[in-house]
């Protein structure tokens, strides 16, 4: 499949954004750090990194303390060159009696591309909410897309 690049319709943008979501949710950092730039600047909440090496350490970070990540992704608004995403992914943390803490976070990206299609710029900013086993949306087999959800959350 050839790269998706800019300008964006929107049919591409939305293309962009579940290729982005499939590839997060392989919880693979050098894998998904080549769908940027070498020089990519990213904002992620607090925290800013340059260039795919930070990306690559920061999301080893990350999935290492977000067990059970999984991710879904929907086109917000687009542009020419850049996207917006709305997102919500679910994990855990283990408890040392064993249990597990469930969260949902929730957020938005504002993505800029270059002209080859790879991103150079992601600003994220997002929200962890504590929820139970029965309040999770994406449980062990569930496909992320099939998943209702309502508008009071969208």
């Amino acid at each position: 499949m050839a790269p998706i690049t800019p300008p964006f319709t929107a049919e591409t943008a939305l293309q962009k954004v579940k290729i982005a979501q499939d590839l997060w949710n392989t919880k693979d950092p050098a894998k998904v750090s080549l769908a940027y730039t070498p020089d990519t600047i990213w904002r992620n909440r607090d925290t800013f990194l340059k260039g795919r090496e930070q990306v690559v350490e920061f999301l080893t970070r990350k999935w290492a303390k977000e067990n059970g990540y999984r991710l879904r992704k929907e086109l917000f608004a687009f542009t020419d060159n850049k996207i917006a995403v709305q997102f919500f992914y679910e994990w855990y943390e283990g408890n040392p009696d064993g249990t597990k803490q469930w969260y949902r976070t929730y957020g938005l990206e504002d993505w800029t591309f270059n002209d080859d299609g790879l991103m150079r710029k992601r600003q994220m900013s997002g929200n962890d909410v504590a929820i139970t086993e029965e309040e999770r949306w994406f449980k062990d087999g569930v496909d992320v897309n099939s998943v209702y959800i309502s508008e009071e959350h969208l």
